[in-house]
């Protein structure tokens, strides 16, 4: 344990050390890396955080709606559900509920029903599959809002890093030629310094965004899926007790 607090102290002074020593240029890369890693472990946190509790808010509804299928219009503890800000599937539910009551509303207004019960035809499935999908859309899109700067930071950062290393060791050589014997190695060392920390915080943001943006692009497509095979789920279940019979079969 003091091992490794030492080498943890050893690396922060380091870098602490090579901002220092470095010039304006230096010092503006330092920070930039350093806002860079602040936005990516902010929205990688953040984002993690979404996606778990999405799917654990959603499993939650799709039990208690699996207790409920063969009505799946009067579904319980809905009131608690609507307490939850982030559920896709109580979100996809809502407009499949929405949808088919106004629907059915809008067939017994104008007299369109089967031994007095209003039901819903082909075309009116049809659209309420349609909102399903247009809401699937959006909450997909809602998952992976942000997610641009995480693939954005997988390839500033190097870039960033590069530029440190570029310029450190230009300044270096720069300061060489017109500078004494005497402190050529204290030169030597801090150009070099500024080159290899910024190198070392350049891959040290673009690593764990590449592993963070693939892990939470992967699990949005896998959620979006998931979320197309409820609403299938769900229409089902709407279709098989609303649909309207043809007789003339």
């Amino acid at each position: 344990m003091f091992i490794k607090n030492f080498y943890l102290l050893s690396v922060s002074s380091s870098f602490y050390q090579a901002y220092i020593h470095s010039d304006f240029l230096g010092k503006f890369i330092f920070l930039a890396l350093i806002a860079t890693s602040v936005c990516c472990w902010t929205i990688l946190v953040h984002k993690i955080w979404l996606t778990n509790r999405v799917r654990k808010n959603s499993k939650a509804f799709y039990t208690a709606f699996k207790k409920r299928k063969g009505s799946p219009l009067h579904l319980e503890n809905e009131g608690f559900f609507r307490k939850q800000t982030l559920n896709p599937f109580f979100e996809l539910f809502l407009v499949l509920k929405k949808q088919t009551k106004d629907i059915l509303n809008k067939n017994q207004q104008f007299g369109i029903e089967q031994e007095g019960v209003s039901y819903l035809s082909s075309s009116d499935v049809d659209c309420i599959e349609s909102q399903l999908i247009s809401n699937i859309a959006s909450q997909t899109i809602h998952l992976e809002k942000n997610l641009f700067i995480l693939s954005t930071i997988v390839g500033l950062a190097p870039l960033l890093g590069l530029m440190g290393t570029v310029w450190g060791i230009l300044t270096t050589f720069s300061e060489m030629q017109t500078q004494a014997i005497s402190s050529t190695n204290q030169m030597v060392l801090g150009g070099i310094s500024l080159a290899l920390t910024t190198t070392v915080l350049g891959l040290l943001n673009a690593i764990p965004a590449l592993i963070a943006y693939n892990y939470l692009k992967n699990s949005s497509r896998d959620f979006a899926t998931e979320m197309e095979g409820f609403a299938n789920e769900i229409l089902s279940s709407v279709e098989m007790q609303y649909r309207k019979v043809d007789l003339h079969r």
